[in-house]
């Protein structure tokens, strides 16, 4: 029997729903997002209304003591030291179509109603088949979406203005440059810069010397130093490989040794530092920065979301001249950082 484009809309989302929650996807190309998951874990709403999601921050103080006698005269002070970042706020949409022409060459025809007539019957198989006629194209919408999420919030939005600035439009190689973040100059205010080193000299002949263990040891001081706490850190795959040459260097192939009775490993647990794990984010590779390793503290990186505006569904009418039939999804948000001194980047050369 026929089905209704209601009972179309009705499969629709339960397939979207079952993909939300229990997804089984056999797909040869997914990777980790551990960007996109630690960011969407710290989500904060706005009620919207406005052009930019602003945050005070400040960086200079006036105020200060003075010793006295008598009838010294002191001095009073009136700080004025405020600054307001500012970050855009964009709308976001993903979303499929599939024809009434692809349903039928499936076997499946359509009543261009929403409520048909008379009543409909239909078999376990023709429910069946519509569920894999949808499957793949909601699979595809859900994966399509967190990539582009994911690589735009890595991307620093030149990419496309209609796209929210992501992690390297606050987080730069060179942070001393002129340049407005949140629309405060980096070069003018030196609290409002990221730590940064691109250029540690590491050597693969010489892993020993250890200058990527050195260098993060007194860079995490430095982030800790304004009471930053950094919670994740991002690496691409050569910088990865590179922290494990020196760590091997130094003999660290396996908690029990080599003397372990059931088996001999030859290799390291993941790669923690002051109780923070070292993880592989594909993405970075894809970017060209394999060599990378981005250190955040994620409590002052945080994605702001319109109310009400976080993955919102949408079941566009099917137009009068197209037997096309949509299913969408949109995000209304930014991307924001309240403090840059406490998250930082660094590359080996």
């Amino acid at each position: 029997m026929p089905f209704t484009a209601k009972e179309i809309e009705n499969v629709a989302q339960a397939v979207l729903d079952y993909h939300m929650n229990t997804p089984e996807v056999r797909s040869q190309t997914l990777q980790d997002k551990p960007l996109l998951r630690a960011l969407r874990a710290k989500e904060k709403t706005f009620p919207g209304g406005k052009e930019e999601i602003t945050v005070r921050v400040k960086g200079e103080y006036d105020t200060t003591i003075q010793g006295f006698e008598h009838d010294d005269t002191v001095t009073y002070r009136n700080p004025a030291n405020l600054k307001t970042a500012r970050y855009p706020w964009k709308l976001i949409h993903s979303g499929i179509e599939f024809t009434m022409h692809e349903m039928i060459k499936a076997g499946i025809s359509i009543v261009d109603s929403t409520t048909g007539s008379g009543e409909v019957r239909h078999s376990e198989n023709e429910k069946i088949v519509l569920a894999d006629l949808l499957n793949d194209k909601i699979e595809d919408m859900m994966e399509g979406t967190d990539r582009g999420m994911n690589r735009m919030f890595w991307q620093d939005g030149s990419q496309d203005a209609k796209e929210v600035p992501g992690i390297t439009s606050f987080v730069h190689d060179d942070p001393t440059v002129p340049a407005l973040v949140g629309g405060i100059d980096q070069s003018v205010h030196t609290w409002w810069q990221n730590r940064a080193d691109t250029s540690i000299n590491f050597n693969p002949a010489t892993p020993e010397d250890l200058v990527i263990v050195k260098k993060l040891k007194s860079e995490w001081r430095q982030l800790r130093r304004y009471g930053g706490r950094p919670n994740l850190v991002l690496c691409g795959s050569d910088f990865l490989e590179a922290l494990e040459d020196e760590l091997l260097s130094k003999g660290q192939y396996t908690m029990e040794g080599w003397s372990h009775r059931r088996n001999t490993e030859a290799s390291i647990a993941d790669i923690s530092f002051k109780g923070v794990r070292f993880e592989y984010d594909p993405t970075l590779d894809d970017m060209a920065k394999s060599k990378y390793c981005y250190v955040l503290d994620t409590r002052h990186i945080y994605p702001m979301v319109v109310q009400g505006e976080n993955g919102k569904d949408h079941k566009p009418s099917r137009p009068e001249d197209k037997y096309v039939f949509y299913r969408a999804r949109t995000w209304v948000g930014g991307l924001v950082c309240d403090q840059r001194n406490a998250q930082g980047v660094y590359a080996i050369t």
